[in-house]
Formats: C-alpha cells, sequence, structure tokens
C-alpha cells in the first residue's frame, strides 16, 4: 500500500513540477491568484500547533509561520486559506499544488527530502515521540509496555519509530492504526489500548483537551528525534528561499530583542545587523524578490520565535513546554539563524 502511494505521489508531482517549468513560480501564482492569499496546510486540529478557536480562527505555531509568511509577501498575515489535512492527505495536496506550503507537524526525513519530493525549511519545533497511559494501569516506564496493545496514526513517522522500537528491545506489542489523529485518541480514551504514542508535543496536546488530564502520565522515554518543519515542493528555489529566510528572521530577531512591540524603537540602530534584517540596508528584500522591509513586517505583525513560541505551547499556553532543544543556540538549545546579509 504505501509503494502504491509512493509511485502515485510520485506521479502528482511530476506533473505539477512539469507546470512548474513552464516557469510560473510559487511566489507568481500566490501574488496572482483573484483573491491573494497563501493556501497553508495544516492539520485536522493538534492544539499548541494548528487548531481552530472558539471563533473559529486558525491559530498555532504552524499557523503563526503561515502568517509570517503572509505577512513577508502581502504585508498581512491574515492573508492565509488554511486547508485542514489528514497524515495521508498532506504530501500529495502539496505536490498537487492544492496548497503552497505544508506547515502541519511534519518530521524532516531523508525519504520525505527524495522519494517524495519534498524541501523543507528550517525546523520550528525540535520534537520526539513518546507514549501517554492511564496512570491507574501502574505503567512508570516504556519498558513496561511489553506486550501492550499501543495507539497510533498511520502514514506517519510515529509507525515506523514504535516497530524500531520495540524491535530493539526485543519487546512484543500490538499495534492499534488509525487514518486520523482523532481516531487515535478516542480509541485509548475508550480503551481499546493501553498507550497512545506520537510526538511528545502531540502528546500535551492531546491531554490539554481532556476533562481529567491529571488521569493521564507522558512516560519519561523520548524514542526518536522528530525536527518538525515547513515543507515546500521540490523545484522552486525562490518559494523556498522566502520561507526558508521568514524563519530564519523569526530566530534573528529573538536574538536580537526585537519584539513585534519594541521593533520601531530598533530603526534608530546603528548596529549594520538589524539594519539589514529590518531592511534599512537594502538588498535582501531584491534578492528574495519581495518587499525590503518584508522581515519587518513579518516580526512585527506575527512576533519573533520565542513570541510564537510563547503564546502558542510554552508559559502563556495551555501546553506550558519547556523551551528545551527549542531554545536560542546562545541559551542552550538549538536554534540558530545564520547571518541575514
Amino acid at each position: 500500500m504505501q509503494n502504491i502511494y509512493l509511485k502515485f505521489s510520485f506521479f502528482c508531482c511530476v506533473i505539477f513540477m512539469h507546470t512548474m517549468a513552464s516557469g510560473t513560480s510559487t511566489l507568481d501564482v500566490v501574488k496572482k491568484r483573484k483573491v491573494k492569499v497563501i493556501k497553508c496546510g495544516v492539520s485536522t486540529g493538534l492544539p499548541g500547533f494548528s487548531a481552530p478557536n472558539s471563533k473559529g480562527q486558525w491559530i498555532g505555531m504552524d499557523v503563526d509561520i503561515c502568517r509570517a509568511v503572509a505577512a513577508a509577501i502581502f504585508n498581512d498575515p491574515e492573508k492565509v486559506r488554511y486547508v485542514s489535512l489528514s497524515a495521508q492527505q498532506r504530501f500529495t495536496a502539496l505536490q498537487s499544488g492544492e496548497v503552497d506550503i505544508l506547515s502541519r507537524n511534519t518530521t524532516r526525513t531523508l525519504g520525505r527530502d527524495t522519494t517524495i519530493g519534498l524541501n523543507f525549511a528550517p525546523v520550528v519545533y525540535y520534537d520526539g515521540q513518546g507514549f501517554m497511559v492511564r496512570k491507574a494501569d501502574g505503567i512508570k516506564s516504556a519498558k513496561d509496555l511489553s506486550g501492550a496493545s499501543i495507539c497510533t496514526q498511520q502514514g506517519t513517522t510515529t509507525e515506523l519509530n514504535l516497530s524500531d522500537y520495540f524491535r530493539s528491545h526485543k519487546m512484543k506489542f500490538k499495534p492499534v492504526v488509525f487514518e486520523s489523529n482523532d481516531e487515535v485518541t478516542r480509541s485509548f480514551l475508550s480503551k481499546r489500548c493501553d498507550a497512545l504514542t506520537t510526538d511528545a508535543s502531540g502528546l500535551a496536546a492531546e491531554r490539554s483537551k481532556l476533562k481529567n488530564p491529571d488521569a493521564y502520565l507522558i512516560l519519561p522515554e523520548i524514542i526518536s528525534k522528530e525536527p518538525l518543519a515547513p515543507a515546500v515542493r521540490h523545484g522552486d528555489d525562490n518559494w523556498l528561499d522566502i520561507v526558508t529566510w521568514t524563519v530564519y528572521a523569526l530566530i534573528a530577531a529573538e536574538e536580537f530583542g526585537i519584539t513585534s512591540k519594541n521593533i520601531d524603537s530598533f530603526k534608530k540602530t546603528k548596529d549594520p545587523k538589524i539594519q539589514r534584517l529590518l531592511g534599512l540596508i537594502k538588498g535582501n528584500g531584491k534578492a528574495l524578490g519581495l518587499p525590503e522591509d518584508w522581515a519587518y513586517n513579518a516580526i512585527k505583525k506575527v512576533g519573533n520565535y520565542g513570541e510564537i513560541f510563547a503564546r502558542n505551547v510554552g508559559a502563556y499556553s495551555p501546553l506550558k513546554l519547556e523551551r528545551g532543544f527549542n531554545g536560542l543556540w546562545n541559551k542552550g538549545g538549538l536554534m540558530y539563524a545564520p547571518p541575514i546579509r
């Protein structure tokens, strides 16, 4: 089944890339739409990353990446159309041109970067796979799960990592697999399985939605590396550059201490690195095919990386996740922006 999917995905990609080869870039397509928006592929509802709020507005870290790109291009973070995609749908939707960016808690892997034909922008969240269990079951460690039934989502790295982990520890398990994340969670809550596995951030997001979150325990083991990053199609380097450097601009802004609230105070700076970031020294905008104030607009309208993290998954969110690896490089984390010049 997986081989059929990969062949179909590759076929879709070839058709779309033939269209791209005619000379029309994604940026041109976006600008020439009757309703000028970026089409952003997001999850079917993962709190903290991409989910509708009580007003029906999409919010989350992945959502804010698309909003920042829209602000960089249009000076308007609301010029985004969100397309809700399951794990099974996401790659074909990107390859076929249904969406311009896949910003949907997607792990960068070699296979996705090559066989499926994606190009990944910088990592926006360093994650790892974990397990959630019911406290009443007395399970304290993943090593206690030998012989357990485990709910997971089909077509994800989670499903593959699960098999690798149990095989390497010479343990047996019973996979209980569903297409949608909601089905996975419902099955776990109805006790069709002993544990639920996905990215640790996803476990925290799912637990935050439960009526009695304290009745559930996220086990301490992290069994994989899950660098989550936005993705675009192969074959359009300029579009990849725009998404890539928008992410880097958000990270660089945090390093410089530039926020959405104080950014205007930096317009008088003598620091050439900040002048280039904000477009006061010209050239970066022209290189990307954007206005010279592209980064200023993204930071002003959406915030720096730290602001985005804090309100969606960090200190000011229900998830209250620690920065950890997602801290800046000079504060013990992995977030690092190359020179923007």
